[in-house]
């Protein structure tokens, strides 16, 4: 069964029990997605990321009550059990993923189709609703010829000829129960997931009874997405069945379906990368929601002048500013409608807002080639040390790439913490080439990556200047300078803030063409300490 027959059917299954919470669709918007769109109930209603909890919950109809004279309240999305379909899933904030969760967890009826347009392995739906979703299905490598016109699995009439709800035998509860186990599933709404599934796949067909199909495609679509582990083939058993049992095993079509073939079944859906994606989920999951993306900043700043808007957008009213605008249109408007009272429009609304303010992360990209090494490591040791001895008064996050030899490492990930900073940078090698347009996209990388998540980069570059090894690796001191000069302009066009800081014995002309290139800041430091570059970085950075 292939990603479109997965989803399809997860569909299918779902609208028969809402119970299995919902599915996650991994696809960027395209033909596939809104093929598959098209199957879903055009009354399923919409939600995004940004929406408020007015709209989820109801709340005070602003305008209605101050027309009317008495409280008019105004009912959320939540209120009456549907389907919904959430937009943008990967970039739900932690607060709408727990009230969609809590909805879920009611079992009242509420169903949701979260729509993962994900870019970056690291950006995914939060796995704390993930995991009240019963499927999950990746669409991004299936083409529109692969698509069918019309949903399978699909045998006789509707299922509605079905006289009662199958029931799930002991034996299989059991069954399915180790198979999770032998997954690395620590979850237990996976096998609740699976054995639902097997009982709405047996109402699909039209039949009473759960068979092994059943229960081979149940745990095929609601475990294979969650293991952790790919388990190991247990060896054959020596007593076999004789050959006329079997047949007559599959005559009448029975439950005693061995583990192997439901593993079997479970790890031909498992991906070729699973360890790698594992390694990416519990990165991010360390790191936080990925949610950074969908806002400027990840911190709120001082209050802005409120401006004109809607209440549905998840912003707050301006109940002054409203008052202000809606004052001077009072005697038309009571003329107008012959009434009493206070009249507000729509239009009158004011939104407060703030300023977007964003953790800053400072990215050292220290030059750890040639014989003065091991003294520019020390002094950017120190450095940074000294930083983060102030980047909880700042919320400045720094992190430490050392360039070498043929390429560049990140030898500190972005971090406040000092402890384990002072753990991180003990024992930092040194000598080698000087692949400096090497250091500086790897500084590139985490500047991106800073900046999804809601941060302020800022490059700083500890180098002589010297560049020799090229970003193919080849010793070829006039590429390297392209290179970097090449790496510069990509910096630049970016808009990543950078400062260059030379620490040969000397100016050298290269690195000031360099810090022209890139916008930034030039600072000729051939014999600072830790102190004296901590205040330098600082005071270029204008703090």
């Amino acid at each position: 069964m292939d990603s479109w027959d997965q989803a399809t059917l997860a569909l299918q299954l779902l609208a028969i029990d809402p119970a299995l919470g919902g599915i996650t669709i991994r696809a960027r918007t395209g033909p596939v997605r809104d093929a598959l769109l098209a199957l879903v109930d055009p009354r399923t209603k919409r939600i995004h990321p940004a929406i408020s909890d007015e709209a989820l919950f109801g709340g005070l109809d602003l305008s209605a009550t101050l027309t009317s004279g008495h409280l008019v309240e105004e009912r959320g999305l939540l209120a009456k059990p549907s389907p919904m379909i959430l937009s943008m899933a990967e970039r739900a904030p932690v607060r709408l993923a727990a009230h969609l969760a809590i909805a879920l967890d009611k079992n009242i009826g509420h169903t949701l189709i979260a729509l993962d347009e994900g870019a970056e392995p690291d950006e995914s739906v939060d796995p704390k609703l993930a995991e009240r979703l019963a499927f999950q299905v990746d669409l991004s490598a299936v083409s529109r010829h692969q698509i069918s016109a019309e949903p399978p699995c699909v045998a006789g009439q509707p299922p509605t000829q079905c006289l009662a709800l199958p029931v799930v035998p002991p034996e299989v509860t059991k069954q399915v129960t180790q198979i999770a186990a032998e997954l690395g599933i620590d979850s237990l709404r996976a096998p609740l997931f699976a054995l639902r599934t097997a009982r709405a796949h047996a109402i699909l067909q039209n039949r009473d009874t759960i068979i092994k199909d059943d229960v081979e495609i149940a745990c095929a679509l609601a475990l294979a997405h969650r293991a952790t582990r790919i388990p190991e083939p247990k060896p054959q058993e020596p007593d076999a069945p004789s050959p006329a049992e079997a047949q007559d095993k599959d005559a009448n079509d029975t439950l005693d379906l061995p583990d192997e073939l439901l593993l079997d079944a479970v790890r031909a859906l498992l991906p070729n990368d699973l360890l790698d994606q594992l390694a990416t989920q519990k990165a991010r999951q360390g790191r936080g929601n990925g949610s950074g993306a969908a806002r400027k900043g990840n911190r709120r700043g001082r209050p802005l002048p409120s401006r004109a808007g809607r209440l549905s957008d998840g912003a707050r009213i301006d109940i002054i500013g409203t008052l202000r605008a809606a004052a001077p249109w009072q005697t038309i408007r009571r003329n107008a409608t012959g009434g009493p009272g206070l009249h507000i429009r729509p239009a009158d609304f004011r939104i407060k807002r703030f300023e977007e303010k964003s953790d800053r992360l400072l990215i050292f990209t220290v030059d750890a080639s040639g014989s003065a090494a091991l003294t520019r490591l020390a002094e950017a040791k120190g450095a940074v040390e000294l930083l983060l001895a102030q980047a909880y008064a700042r919320r400045d996050h720094v992190a430490l790439i050392a360039f070498r030899g043929v390429g560049a490492e990140l030898l500190l990930p972005p971090t406040r913490s000092l402890v384990q900073t002072k753990r991180r940078l003990a024992g930092l090698p040194g000598g080698g080439g000087t692949p400096l347009a090497a250091g500086m996209r790897a500084a590139f990388e985490q500047a991106e990556h800073a900046a999804r998540r809601g941060l302020t980069p800022t490059i700083a570059i500890l180098t002589d200047g010297r560049a020799n090894i090229a970003l193919d690796g080849s010793a070829d001191r006039k590429q390297a300078g392209m290179d970097a000069q090449q790496m510069a302009r990509v910096l630049r066009a970016n808009g990543t803030d950078a400062i260059v800081i030379d620490t040969g014995n000397r100016p050298e002309p290269a690195l000031r063409n360099l810090a022209q290139t890139l916008d930034a800041a030039y600072l000729p430091l051939p014999r600072a300490d830790a102190a004296r570059l901590s205040r330098s970085v600082a005071t270029a950075l204008g703090d």
